[in-house]
C-alpha cells in the first residue's frame, strides 16, 4: 500500500508542472502572434494585400477620383451621345443641299394684291440643282410648278432667294429647267439609274411641302412599283392625252413637294416628284418621274428650250376601250386580233395622210413592235424614233392585214 501511495503523489506533481509549462507556452504564443499582426497590417494595407483593398485607391487618391454616382452618370451620357449615322442620314446629307424651293410669281391686279402688298400671287414648289456650268447652275422642276409665271425665284439651301430664268418646259412629261447664277451653289445632285430600281428598296423624298416653313423636309418609304402608267389630261377636256410613266412610292409627297427629289439609299437622284393622288381615302401613294425619262427631256430643254417629238397626224382610241362586238361589226377585225389602236381621224397633210392611212384603220405594230394602246404608240414614237425617220406601219382594213411606210415629222403642240 505504501508503494502505491508514493507513486501516485509523484505522478500528480509531474502533471502539475506540465500544465504550468503548457499555460506559459500558450500565453507566449498569443503575445507573439498579436505582435506579428500589429506590425504586419500596415505593410499589407499599403501593398494592397489586405482584404478589401484590391479595388480601392488609397484615401489620399480618392478625393481626386470620380465617385461611383458620377461614373454611372458618365456612362449614361456616353449612351446618349452614341452615333446615329446611317445609310439614310448619309444619303440625305449628300443631296439635301441641292434641293431648292421654287416660287411662281404671277402679276395680279392692284385689287388682288396679297397681304404683303407685293401685287404678285405666289405658288411654291421644289426643284433640284443638277449641274453647274460656268457661271450658271441648272435646276430641274415640274412644268406645273412654273406654269403661267411672270417671274420665278429659287430659294437656296442657305434660304437666300435668287431670280431664275426658265430655260424650257415640257407639258407632256411635266418637267422644266431653270437657270440661276452659280454663286452660292455648293451642292449638285448626282443622277442615279432608275432602270435598276427594285420594288421594296428604300426611297427618300426631299422637298418643301406646304411652303417655305417646311423647307427641305425628308420623308422615307419604299419603291412601291416601277413603270406605272398614269393617264394625264393635258387639254382639260376630261380625256387622257398621255400616259405618264412614273415611279410609285409610299414616301409622303404633299403639295409643295412637286419638283423635289426622290433619292435612293446612295443619295442619288432617281426621280423628280410630280404628283399625289389627292383623295382623302388614299394614303401612301406618291409618284415621281424616273430619271430614265427625265434625263433626255432635260437635255432637249437645255439645248432648244423644248422637246420635239415625232407625230403621225392622227387621233386614236384603243380597241379595248370599245365594246367587243364593234371589233368585228364596225372594224371588221379577224378573231385573232385582240389588241391595237383604231384611227378616229386623219389630219390632212400629215405623215399619216401622206402614207394613205384612213379612219377606222386598226394599227397593230410599228417596225414589228406590237402596239396595244395609245401609250404604247407614244412611248415608241417618243423614245425609239428620231425626227424624220421612216417607219413601217402594220394595220388592218376591211379585215385584211396591210403595211405602209410613214416618215415622221415634228409633233404639233397640245
Amino acid at each position: 500500500m505504501g508503494y502505491y501511495n508514493d507513486h501516485t503523489k509523484e505522478d500528480s506533481q509531474r502533471a502539475h508542472r506540465q500544465r504550468r509549462k503548457t499555460r506559459w507556452a500558450g500565453i507566449a504564443g498569443a503575445v507573439i502572434g498579436a505582435l506579428l499582426v500589429v506590425f504586419s497590417v500596415p505593410f499589407l494595407y499599403e501593398s494592397g494585400l489586405y482584404p478589401g483593398t484590391a479595388e480601392e485607391a488609397p484615401p489620399e487618391q480618392m478625393d481626386n477620383q470620380t465617385q461611383p454616382d458620377e461614373i454611372a452618370f458618365e456612362d449614361e451620357q456616353k449612351n446618349v451621345n452614341l452615333s446615329v449615322s446611317s445609310d439614310t442620314t448619309e444619303a440625305v446629307e449628300k443631296i439635301s443641299g441641292a434641293v431648292v424651293g421654287v416660287f411662281n410669281l404671277q402679276q395680279s391686279e392692284f385689287w388682288e394684291e396679297d397681304q404683303e402688298g407685293s401685287g404678285a400671287n405666289q405658288g411654291t414648289g421644289s426643284g433640284v440643282i443638277y449641274k453647274v456650268e460656268g457661271d450658271s447652275a441648272f435646276v430641274v422642276t415640274n412644268h406645273h410648278v412654273i406654269e403661267g409665271a411672270s417671274q420665278v425665284e429659287v430659294s437656296l439651301s442657305d434660304e437666300n432667294r435668287v431670280n431664275a430664268e426658265i430655260v424650257g418646259s415640257d407639258v407632256l412629261t411635266d418637267l422644266a429647267v431653270l437657270r440661276i447664277e452659280a454663286g452660292g451653289v455648293e451642292t449638285t445632285a448626282e443622277f442615279g439609274n432608275s432602270d435598276n430600281l427594285n420594288v421594296g428598296e428604300p426611297a427618300i423624298a426631299i422637298g418643301n411641302p406646304l411652303g417655305t416653313n417646311l423647307s427641305r423636309t425628308v420623308t422615307q418609304g419604299i419603291i412601291s412599283a416601277v413603270e406605272r402608267s398614269i393617264p394625264v389630261d393635258l387639254t382639260g377636256n376630261g380625256q387622257p392625252d398621255w400616259n405618264a410613266e412614273v415611279i410609285q412610292t409610299d414616301a409622303a409627297i404633299n403639295p409643295g413637294n412637286s419638283g423635289g427629289a426622290l433619292v435612293n439609299i446612295n443619295g442619288q437622284l432617281i426621280g423628280i416628284n410630280s404628283m399625289k393622288i389627292a383623295q382623302s381615302s388614299v394614303e401612301g401613294i406618291g409618284f415621281a418621274i424616273p430619271t430614265s425619262v427625265a434625263i433626255p427631256v432635260i437635255e432637249d430643254l437645255e439645248a432648244t428650250g423644248e422637246v420635239e417629238r415625232p407625230q403621225m397626224g392622227i387621233t386614236l382610241r384603243a380597241i379595248s376601250e370599245i365594246p367587243s362586238y364593234h371589233w368585228q361589226e364596225t372594224l371588221q377585225l379577224p378573231p385573232e386580233v385582240e389588241s391595237g389602236i383604231f384611227i378616229t381621224n386623219v389630219v390632212s397633210g400629215t405623215p399619216a395622210d401622206e402614207a394613205g392611212l384612213e379612219q377606222y384603220d386598226v394599227i397593230t405594230a410599228i417596225n414589228d413592235t406590237q402596239i396595244a394602246d395609245g401609250h404604247d404608240l407614244r412611248r415608241y414614237l417618243y423614245t425609239e424614233i428620231s425626227m424624220g425617220e421612216t417607219v413601217e406601219i402594220t394595220f388592218y382594213r376591211d379585215g385584211e392585214q396591210r403595211t405602209t411606210e410613214l416618215t415622221l415629222n415634228a409633233q404639233q403642240s397640245f
